[in-house]
């Protein structure tokens, strides 16, 4: 491997939006019903997205002090391998390449598409082509360097809470309470909670998909070697950047109930468009339309931008393919690892397969999220001082941090034990996978990654 270093280019604002773009997809734009459908009530609908937001808030706390401490390429990555060992590290990464991070890219890619193509004019069956050449297009800047790839995804980012702006002014300016919109028939009629048990049930099934909106924050720590001053500038990067998406879904949310109504909420297969709708008809859904091709490409640009770092960490460690190991000399990019992750996630979208693999995503992703956040566990006992930024309240917040992370995974396992199975199959098989290379001339284990402070 040459000697060339990642080029530091990342302020505080970029990492800001890096965060943010890296939390809000689509999914707060359409699927915001199932929360209301699951809880029945108004007040109960705000509840969970708070609860929500105080689940994401304490993991950012976690991720903030992890990225003070070790601020490495690769992340999570990094973390579990100088906490846990070079195996369960690399399984993160096999994850994050078979499915997490390329599935995601396939599919953010293809509904991108599906909301661009109409607003260019692209006739319809020309969707998947689009999303193919939104994948090459965004690979290709971030091949350029991360200085233009941060220039792009921030400008998605400013569009896309743009977007979510004008959705919360025209939501909570509606008159009457959604006494204007006509909800379609829902399926079964919402029922509120009744008693303790039943509320912590129907608030425990709402988190999941809360959840699932809610994560993304740790995707800036995969690049924090390319940071100025990522000491100081990724913690504080982390917890403004999950602050605003925050108040952002609380606020969307506040916006449908009083544009929709709970009923039509829960009913609503596309909030965002019946909302607008109701003050602007078929140009509110176009103008919606935009705001969630601008959001899904921004997300798009964010993981292109950053989960190759992983790969390239991997190889450096001796652990995967070793020309994924080196920078370019002058764009100082892990180019071989952006082209792999592109060509893997074109792959997906061409097989279609890449729905299965999201099946799963909630399942495995959160598994990583529950044994990141104890790596600071480690770290805290290896070495307790310093001067850089500490979790407020640890243990007790990484602890119930992590018991948001197992409800998550047993939520999944029990929603839909086959998946689950799937899900574990893959990460078992990337078992005799790390074996091979190490025994095909990776380093020994002592060798993979220091201890970090």
């Amino acid at each position: 491997m040459s000697g060339t270093t990642y080029a530091r280019r990342l302020g505080l604002f970029s990492g800001t939006l890096l965060v943010v773009g890296g939390i809000i997809g689509s999914g707060i734009f359409l699927n915001p019903a199932v929360v209301a459908q699951r809880v029945g009530t108004p007040a109960l609908t705000i509840v969970a997205w708070g609860l929500g937001a105080v689940i994401a808030i304490l993991g950012a706390f976690i991720f903030a002090e992890l990225g003070a401490r070790a601020p490495s390429a690769g992340g999570g990555y990094a973390y579990l391998r100088d906490a846990f060992g070079p195996l369960p590290a690399f399984l993160y990464g096999w994850a994050l390449l078979l499915a997490i991070a390329s599935g995601a890219t396939a599919a953010v890619a293809v509904t991108f598409a599906n909301y661009a193509a109409p607003l260019l004019g692209i006739p319809t069956g020309m969707e998947r082509t689009l999303a193919i050449g939104a994948i090459a297009l965004f690979s290709g800047i971030n091949v350029i360097g991360v200085a233009p790839g941060a220039w792009v995804q921030n400008a998605f980012t400013l569009l896309k809470l743009a977007a979510i702006a004008a959705l919360v002014v025209v939501g909570l300016g509606t008159l009457g309470g959604g006494a204007g919109y006509v909800a379609a028939p829902a399926a079964a009629p919402l029922v509120a909670p009744a008693g303790p048990f039943a509320l912590a049930v129907a608030l425990g099934t709402a988190l999941v998909p809360v959840l699932f909106a809610y994560g993304g924050w740790q995707q800036t720590n995969f690049v924090a070697e390319e940071m100025v001053d990522p000491r100081r500038d990724l913690p504080r990067a982390l917890i403004l950047g999950v602050l605003i998406v925050a108040a952002a879904y609380v606020l969307v949310n506040l916006a449908y109930l009083r544009a929709l109504g709970i009923a039509g909420l829960a009913a609503s297969t596309a909030p965002a468009a019946d909302t607008m709708a109701l003050h602007f008809g078929d140009a509110g859904r176009t103008l919606i339309a935009v705001g969630v091709a601008c959001s899904t490409a921004g997300f798009l640009m964010v993981v292109i931008l950053v989960t190759p770092r992983v790969y390239q960490a991997m190889a450096r460690d001796g652990v995967f393919f070793a020309g994924l190991a080196t920078l370019h000399p002058r764009t100082r990019t892990p180019v071989n690892a952006i082209l792999l992750q592109g060509g893997w996630a074109v792959a997906l979208v061409l097989s279609g397969t890449y729905g299965e693999l999201l099946d799963w995503v909630t399942f495995a992703d959160w598994i990583f999220f529950g044994a990141t956040a104890a790596t600071l566990i480690v770290y805290r006992r290896r070495a307790r001082t310093g001067d850089h930024f500490a979790a407020p309240f640890h243990p007790w917040s990484t602890g119930l941090f992590m018991l948001a992370a197992l409800y998550v995974v047993l939520g999944a396992i029990v929603s839909n034990p086959a998946n689950a199975l799937r899900g574990s199959a893959v990460l078992a098989a990337g078992v005799p996978v790390f074996l091979w290379w190490r025994r095909s001339g990776g380093r020994p284990a002592d060798t993979l990654g220091a201890p970090a402070p």
